[in-house]
């Protein structure tokens, strides 16, 4: 506010001096006339000053209802003022009786002439406005597709033209919103079924076992394998749980250290093998003699790697194939998980990492868990300071490719 009030008197001050620079080179005035000319303006200046600061200080415009009435008293207040200071100074200056009648006379048309013209032109601003609370009313109301034109280059246009980008970015987050609820939603149905299939299971086994119905060794040790294949997948699920709610609450805490990852990778083939074999899948792995070594906390990698080939084995039919290959780049390690299955299809490609999400549209267990693992693999190689990516065609298999720094 200080600086306005600054600008608007070295405005005036501004005015008075070019005023009299006009004055000295149209008429040359003795120095007289000059000094008399200075006071005229001087006092005019400063009556003019004192009126408009007590205007804008006291908020007189604000009390208009409506934007037009506001500019229109502004129009009337530079009016008045005008009238004022040429009437002063003619008064003061004018010889003639008949030339100040005539002087007040255009100086109130040419005033009425300005306050009209001034309401005319204001519509352009105030409707432009109306249609801005308008959109707003609307965007109150829930209706998020309001957009409002933009038309101009100013001020008005700026403020259009950042309403719609508010517009459209409060309809992301609701779509957004909405379709999180969803996921969570079909979260608890997923996570509902897949822990009450493997739990009912459990129950029937020990039941069974509990009440001597089976006595034979054999079907006793099938009970038994059962039973701990069930506790397996429930402790997977819980597992998974644990690690989102830790990438909900601020991160994975990791524990880096150098390490080697052609053992790691190793490791984790050997430990798909026999479900590749069953499955008549052919898995392979290739690591750069240069990889080794890489700083990286090795449980948390292995659970990436376990993932990966876990996805691909169990997308990939028999006869097909899937490889692991690491290899050095010039921003670190760099690691590829590709397969030979059915890929994945375009409008499913963009959020295959999204937490909770699934392509399928059709879920059982045989498909997979609650679509966690993807969201918990970039989390734990974001948390690394990695990226993740994937590239798939449907019916051409999929590479999931991740670097560690």
């Amino acid at each position: 506010m200080k600086s306005l009030t600054a600008r608007f008197i070295l405005g005036v001050l501004l005015i008075v001096a070019l005023s009299l620079g006009v004055f000295i080179l149209l008429m040359s005035p003795p120095l007289s006339d000059l000094r008399l000319m200075a006071m005229f303006l001087g006092i005019t200046a400063l009556v003019s000053a004192l009126v408009g600061y007590s205007a804008y200080k006291l908020g007189w415009l604000n009390l208009s209802p409506t934007l037009r009435w506001s500019l229109l008293g502004g129009y009337a207040l530079s009016s008045l003022l005008t009238f004022f200071n040429v009437w002063f100074s003619a008064q003061m200056m004018f010889a003639s009786k008949h030339d100040l009648l005539l002087a007040i006379v255009l100086l109130f048309f040419a005033g009425g002439m300005a306050m009209a013209l001034g309401y005319f032109l204001s519509s352009t601003i105030t409707d432009r406005i109306h249609l801005l609370k308008g959109a707003a009313e609307k965007l109150a109301e829930g209706d998020l597709k309001t957009r409002v034109p933009v038309d101009g280059r100013d001020e008005v246009a700026a403020l259009a033209h950042t309403f719609n980008q508010m517009a459209e970015q409060l309809e992301a987050v609701d779509k957004k919103q909405r379709e999180l609820e969803r996921m969570r939603a079909d979260l608890i149905a997923w996570v509902g079924h897949d822990l009450q299939t493997p739990l009912a299971s459990v129950r029937a086994i020990l039941e069974a076992l509990e009440d001597g119905m089976v006595d034979d060794p054999d079907t006793v040790k099938r009970y038994l394998n059962t039973a701990q294949r069930d506790v397996r997948s429930l402790s997977v699920l819980i597992d998974d749980l644990f690690q989102m709610a830790q990438l909900n609450t601020g991160g994975i805490p990791l524990d880096r250290a150098p390490s080697s990852l052609a053992d790691l990778i190793s490791d984790t083939l050997e430990s798909f093998s026999e479900l590749a074999s069953r499955q008549g899948v052919k898995l392979e792995g290739s690591v750069d003699s240069n990889v080794d070594p890489v700083q990286m906390d090795t449980q948390r990698i292995g659970r990436v790697l376990n993932n990966l080939v876990g996805n691909a084995l169990r997308h990939t039919p028999s006869q097909g194939e899937v490889k692991v290959i690491a290899r050095r780049t010039s921003n670190g390690v760099e690691v590829t998980v590709s397969d030979s299955g059915e890929g994945i299809r375009a409008e499913d490609l963009p959020r295959v990492f999204e937490s909770f999400y699934r392509g399928e549209k059709s879920r059982s267990r045989s498909t997979g868990g609650a679509g966690l693992g993807l969201a918990i693999s970039r989390g734990i190689i974001h948390a690394h300071g990695g990226e993740i990516s994937v590239q798939s065609q449907a019916g051409r298999g999929s590479q999931f490719i991740f670097t560690l720094p």
